[in-house]
C-alpha cells in the first residue's frame, strides 16, 4: 500500500484505547487539518452489516456531534437482500416506516485505512423517546455488559474467523465469487500465491492502522479459505472492529478483482466459522476461570454447562440464516452435538489453555454470524451457569463427532425457531420481549423466501428427470 494520508490512524500510533474519553477532540483536530474530511456515521444492522450516512467532516462536528443524527428504522427490520419486511413492531408500512434517531459514540472513533481521508463512528440507535432501542444488536450486547457488571464481572473476547475469497466473475449481474484464489489444501501454509499474499499485507496494515492489528492471519484447509483471529480485548469494541475487519476485506478484495464471503456454507463440504474466544474477570481483576490444580475450575464448568443449557435455545440469534445449519456436518470442524473438551475441536465448547490463561471457545457460530448477537447470547448463556451452579456432562475424550447420547446442535433454522420458547434463561436477561418478536419474526421471512425460491439444485435435479 502506499503511504498517505488514509494511512494513519485517528488517534496515532496510540491506538484505539487514546479515543476513549476524548470527546472527539482527536477527530475534530484531524478534521481540521484535512486528513479527515468524510465521517460515516455507522450501526450494525441484524445481519452485522455497517449501515448508516456519510457525513461532511466539517458538518459532522459542527453539527452531528451535538445534535445527532436520524435513519429510517427499516436498517434494522431487513432481510440478506435488504428488503423492508412487514411484522415488526418497530418499524413498518403500517407505521409509516419512521425514523431511529443516532447519537454519535466518542468511544468508537476509527478512520479507515481503506478508505481515503475517511473515519467511521459507530452510534447507538435510539427510539422517538430519545431511549436505546434494545433489538439494536450493539445494544443488546451494551446490555449484557451492563448486566456483568453490576456483578462486578469483565469479559474479555477474541474473535476468530474464517472466510473464503474467489475471483469475481465480472461478467454477470453483482460481483459474484466463481474460483477460489486457491484450490488446495493450504492449512497453516506459509507458502501463498501472490495474490494471497497482497491481500494478507494490505489487510494487516489497514488494521493496525484502526490501533486494531490482527493476532494471527493463514491461509485455512478450504479452496480459497482464510482464518484470521484477533486479539483479546473488550467485548464491544470486538464486534466493532470485527464489522469494521468485514469491511475491509470485502473492499480490499474488490480492488483486487476478488471477492470476500463470508457465507457460514459457501460451498458444499466447506464450512467457515467466527470462534468466539472468551474468559470472565472478577472484580478484583483476578480470572474466574484460572486453573490451579490442573482440573477444568468450578467457575468454567459452571459457565460451560450454561452454554450447553442455554445456546441450543438461541441459535436462531448466532446461526440466523439457512445457510447457516448446512455447516454443521459430521466428520468436519464444525459441532454437529452440544459437547465439551479440553482442547478438542470436535466438540462445540473448547476448554483452552492452562493456567490464568484458561479460557473457553464457543465453536458454534459461523462466518455469517453478527457478532454483537453471538457475544451477546455467549455471555448470557455463561452467567446463566455460574448464577445456577450448571453442572455440564463430564468432558468428552475422543471423536464427539461419535456422541450418539449428546443433545444434537439444530439442524435447521426451523429448529431453532421451534426451540426459542423453551429457553431457560429468563427473559429479562436477555430475550425480551420485544427482541423475541423481532428476532423470530426475522427468521420466519428468511424460512418463508427459502420455501418459494426455486434453487440451482432444483433445477439440476429437476432437469434429470425423464
Amino acid at each position: 500500500m502506499n503511504n498517505d494520508p488514509r494511512d494513519t490512524p485517528v488517534n496515532g500510533s496510540a491506538g484505539h484505547e487514546a479515543l476513549e474519553g476524548c470527546d472527539f477532540e482527536v477527530l475534530r483536530h484531524l478534521v481540521q487539518q484535512d486528513i479527515v474530511k468524510t465521517v460515516m456515521l455507522a450501526v450494525p444492522d441484524m445481519q452485522g452489516r455497517l449501515m448508516g450516512k456519510r457525513f461532511a467532516a466539517g458538518h459532522f462536528i459542527d453539527h452531528v456531534v451535538s445534535g445527532g443524527s436520524d435513519m429510517c428504522a427499516y436498517v434494522l427490520a431487513t432481510d440478506v437482500g435488504k428488503r423492508p419486511l412487514d411484522g415488526f413492531p418497530l418499524t413498518s408500512a403500517d407505521t409509516g416506516w419512521g425514523d431511529m434517531g443516532l447519537l454519535a459514540d466518542p468511544g468508537a472513533v476509527y478512520q479507515l485505512g481503506w478508505r481515503r481521508h475517511t473515519a467511521l463512528v459507530f452510534a447507538h440507535a435510539l427510539g422517538h423517546d430519545g431511549q436505546p432501542l434494545n433489538v439494536a444488536p450493539r445494544q443488546i450486547l451494551h446490555h449484557q455488559l451492563h448486566r456483568l457488571a453490576a456483578r462486578g464481572i469483565t469479559a474479555q473476547v477474541g474473535l476468530e474467523t474464517e472466510f473464503v475469497l474467489s475471483h469475481a466473475n465480472t461478467a454477470g449481474p453483482g460481483r459474484r465469487g466463481t474460483q477460489p484464489v486457491t484450490t488446495r489444501n493450504l492449512d497453516y501454509a506459509l507458502d501463498h500465491p501472490p495474490v494471497l499474499t497482497r491481500f494478507f499485507d494490505d489487510l494487516q496494515e489497514c488494521l493496525a492502522g484502526m490501533g486494531w492489528p490482527i493476532e494471527a492471519i493463514k491461509s485455512e484447509s478450504g479452496p480459497g479459505q482464510v482464518e484470521v483471529t484477533f486479539p483479546y480485548g473488550d467485548p464491544l469494541r470486538a464486534a466493532d472492529i470485527h464489522l469494521l475487519f468485514k469491511h475491509a476485506a470485502r473492499t480490499l478484495a474488490e480492488e483486487s478483482g476478488l471477492v470476500a464471503n463470508f457465507m457460514a456454507a459457501p460451498a458444499t463440504g466447506v464450512g467457515s466459522g467466527c470462534h468466539i474466544h472468551f474468559s470472565l474477570l472478577g472484580p478484583d481483576g483476578v480470572p474466574l476461570f484460572a486453573e490451579t490444580d490442573g482440573r477444568t475450575p468450578d467457575a468454567a464448568r459452571h459457565a460451560i454447562g450454561g452454554l450447553l443449557d442455554v445456546l441450543p435455545h438461541l441459535a436462531l440469534l448466532h446461526a440466523p440464516t439457512v445457510n447457516s445449519y448446512k455447516r454443521y456436518v459430521p466428520g468436519t470442524f464444525a459441532p454437529t452435538n452440544l459437547t465439551w473438551g479440553r482442547d478438542n475441536r470436535t466438540c462445540a465448547i473448547r476448554v483452552v489453555g492452562r493456567g490464568e490463561d484458561l479460557h473457553l471457545e464457543n465453536r458454534l457460530p459461523g462466518a455469517d454470524t453478527n457478532p454483537y448477537l453471538a457475544i451477546a447470547t455467549t455471555l448470557a448463556a455463561a452467567v446463566a451457569g455460574l448464577d445456577h451452579k450448571s453442572e455440564p456432562p463430564p468432558p468428552y475424550i475422543g471423536n464427539a463427532f461419535d456422541d450418539a447420547q449428546a443433545p444434537p446442535v439444530p439442524g435447521s433454522l426451523e429448529e431453532a425457531l421451534a426451540a426459542l420458547p423453551d429457553c431457560p434463561l429468563p427473559a429479562a436477561d436477555l430475550l425480551t420481549a420485544d427482541i423475541a418478536v423481532h428476532y423470530t419474526n426475522a427468521a420466519r421471512h428468511e424460512l418463508d423466501l427459502h420455501r418459494t425460491t426455486v434453487t440451482d439444485l432444483d433445477l439440476r435435479r429437476g432437469l434429470v428427470i425423464v
